[in-house]
């Protein structure tokens, strides 16, 4: 049986086979080179534009030799300085910019006390392999590809069926070029350097890909509110996230005012509902126009109709989409999968978190109808099981097999390591409806439909009381992962649960039972909260989803902890991840191994873990607002601040928080809470906002 894309369940080859890789990305190209700046030839190394690798080759030698990486300096997302040698006299610097292509400034100098006469050479060459297969390791060769030299520049070019793409070369300083490569032969005096200019350029079917300005990170970064502290780990961590989400922002040609965000380089450059959502949620208090850009991207390419092999179903929110070849359309003709189950009621819940932050009010309450249908959706699923969960199995052997956030073919377990059987209900997924219901009860009530308020109530208050009954397992005091296709408790200790915290479907006398658990040695390493419980039997530290870490995992987490209360917990949770992106220049991976910190004094790396990565970047500033215990109600005119900060933090200071159309500041010194310009059609509680569970109390209910 053929398989899908989708439904890959090999390992992701490994990038750092020739040491750690250097990413570089921007918009969705992005660029994947040995720490000296060598793209190698053998290797998942690359310049990947549209879903393509325009470069499979791009080595540097010198004297015959490959330069020595000494040090490589990422710059900002899009840019590099990499720095080596070849011998005692010779230095090399690469400075390396990419943007719809690559531009490399390639510098030699002479330090030595004789005159060199050198030869420097760059060997090229591009195989256009589809991302999926460099990601896989199953590149393969197909078509026609073309070679060629033209007035110094080389041209590397590929045709398959319909599809064309080529990669031009050009040099500054003129070479001896063939289709391989670019040679020359430099003379240097003592103390003397010698310098040309790359310009790598795409074409596809044709056309040169646009270098049109798409809306730059420069403004972006000028709207980033300004921290300051006393701890530097996490101004360092808010400042990185800051840059990450940057480069990860792509835009849509037809609507080049939205921002969405992709799920993370190196393979996944391209939209992913729920990782999108996700995002957008925990980067509200930077820019909740990116939410805003996210919901109106995934609403336009909300399924319509039913496809068993893309899994598409109307109202349904989609996983992921992939790039086809318009170059003028990114977003518009793409390839989508629909396989999740969690995005959907993930969709709802950011529109009505969006609308307490009151943006672009009538663009949020245009999306009304998307929330409706997708909701409409959640019913249809609820109506297939019994007890009216939301379950998931795939329609094609070509899906996905588990299509929660723990999406690898073995991520679900039994307590006894065996891998549970589809329909599966999700204790998350159950947690998101929850909230999804309730957000659209609050859009009711808003309007003044006290009797449609009421049924999303009371839905929402019949799911949380069977939640409680069918997924509470009482003699372990935690909530099982979820319910099989018999309806057995999938009865693993795991991770899942804290989601159900974030969302208020845990009744309150289980909470603390939850939050000691996940706390617990078995499932908190020290850095984080494992994914499974390192006494259960399918527990393995370097597993993609039975025992790593994932930081945002632990950023709803820790925001779960928060809502009931166990700040303390939720600290412990917040200092770990931060010591981890301490210990990598500022930046979270996507995941990193579960190995105890008692075992290892550095947390240990997962070998395919992608940075930067669109969830684990916006974690800081999950963490930011959760410190700050920052909610807006605009709707009720209102802003909640109730800062409860962390014994290695006194004092703490935002400046720059959108709001209402104006920028926030707030000013936290031990027991003293300052905020300034607040919009005038608010009011400042010194409290924490009320969680939507007390919404029957507007319905006039007892």
């Amino acid at each position: 049986m053929e398989q899908g894309v989708w439904s890959f369940e090999g390992e992701v080859v490994r990038t750092g086979r020739y040491g750690a890789p250097i990413t570089l990305v921007d918009a969705a190209d992005f660029c994947l080179s040995a720490t000296n700046g060598d793209i190698r030839r053998g290797t998942p190394h690359g310049l990947f534009l549209l879903d393509s690798r325009f470069l499979c080759q791009f080595e540097l030698l010198v004297e015959g030799k490959v330069v020595e990486g000494l040090g490589a300096s990422v710059d900002e997302p899009g840019a590099a300085t990499y720095f080596g040698r070849v011998d005692t006299a010779l230095v090399v610097l690469r400075r390396r910019q990419l943007h719809r292509g690559l531009i490399e400034e390639i510098i030699v100098r002479n330090h030595g006390m004789a005159h060199r006469q050198i030869t420097v050479a760059i060997a090229v060459d591009a195989d256009f392999a589809d991302l999926f297969e460099v990601k896989e390791g199953r590149v393969q060769q197909r078509g026609w590809y073309g070679q060629d030299v033209v007035d110094g520049c080389i041209h590397l070019g590929h045709q398959l069926g319909h599809r064309s793409r080529e990669a031009r070369i050009a040099f500054t300083d003129k070479p001896a070029a063939t289709s391989e490569g670019a040679t020359w032969r430099v003379s240097l005096a003592p103390g003397e350097s010698w310098s040309t200019t790359v310009k790598v350029t795409a074409k596809v079917n044709g056309s040169p890909l646009s270098t049109e300005a798409t809306p730059t990170r420069k403004r972006w970064h000028g709207l980033i509110p300004q921290i300051r502290s006393d701890d530097n780990s996490l101004e360092r961590a808010v400042f990185q996230a800051a840059r990450d989400l940057g480069s990860l922002r792509i835009f849509d040609p037809e609507f080049p005012e939205r921002a969405v965000v992709a799920a993370g380089a190196p393979w996944f450059m391209s939209p992913f509902g729920r990782d999108s959502l996700l995002t957008a949620w925990m980067a509200l208090i930077v820019d909740p126009t990116l939410a805003l850009g996210v919901l109106e991207t995934l609403a336009r390419f909300q399924g319509t109709k039913t496809d068993a092999d893309t899994e598409e179903e109307p109202g349904r929110i989609l996983h992921e989409m992939r790039f086809d070849d318009a170059t003028s359309s990114l977003l518009g003709s793409g390839h989508i999968y629909y396989g999740t189950v969690d995005a959907t009621p993930l969709f709802v819940m950011l529109l009505g978190e969006l609308r307490s932050w009151g943006i672009a009010e009538d663009a949020v309450d245009g999306l009304l109808g998307h929330a409706d249908r997708a909701l409409d959706w959640l019913l249809g699923r609820a109506g297939r099981n019994p007890n009216g969960y939301i379950t998931y199995e795939r329609s094609s052997p070509r899906g996905l097999a588990n299509q929660g956030w723990k999406d690898s073919w073995d991520g679900i377990r039994y307590a006894h390591g065996g891998v549970a059987d589809a329909p599966i209900a999700l204790c998350e997924v159950q947690g998101y409806t929850y909230a999804a219901y309730l957000a659209r009860a609050h859009f009711a009530r808003d309007g003044g439909d006290t009797r449609t308020a009421r049924l999303w109530y009371d839905r929402a208050s019949s799911l949380r009381e069977a939640f409680n009954r069918d997924f509470w397992l009482p003699d372990r005091g935690y909530f099982a992962i979820g319910l099989d296709a018999a309806g057995r408790p999938i009865d693993s200790l795991a991770s899942n649960q804290g989601h159900c915290l974030w969302t208020g479907i845990v009744d309150d006398d289980k909470a603390a039972s939850v939050a000691e658990v996940l706390l617990s040695p078995a499932m908190f390493s020290g850095w984080g909260v494992r994914t499974l419980a390192s006494t259960e039997p399918a527990y393995n530290p370097v597993s993609y989803h039975c025992g790593s870490v994932w930081p945002h995992d632990n950023a709803i987490i820790a925001a779960g902890l928060v809502r009931y209360g166990h700040t303390d917990a939720a600290h412990r949770v917040m200092r770990g991840i931060l010591d981890v992106a301490d210990n990598n220049r500022g930046r979270l991976p996507e995941l990193f191994s579960g190995l105890d910190r008692n075992e290892l004094g550095v947390p240990a790396a997962y070998p395919t873990s992608c940075e930067p990565q669109a969830w684990a970047a916006a974690v800081p500033l999950m963490f930011l607002r959760l410190l700050l215990r920052f909610d807006p109600s605009v709707t009720d005119g209102l802003l909640h601040v109730d800062p409860i900060l962390p014994t290695w933090i006194t004092e703490l200071q935002v400046e720059g928080v959108p709001l209402g159309g104006s920028r926030v500041a707030v000013d936290v010194d031990g027991d003293r809470v300052e905020v300034q310009g607040l919009p005038g059609s608010l009011t400042l509680e010194r409290r924490a906002r009320e969680p939507m569970t007390k919404l029957h109390t507007a319905l006039g209910s007892e």
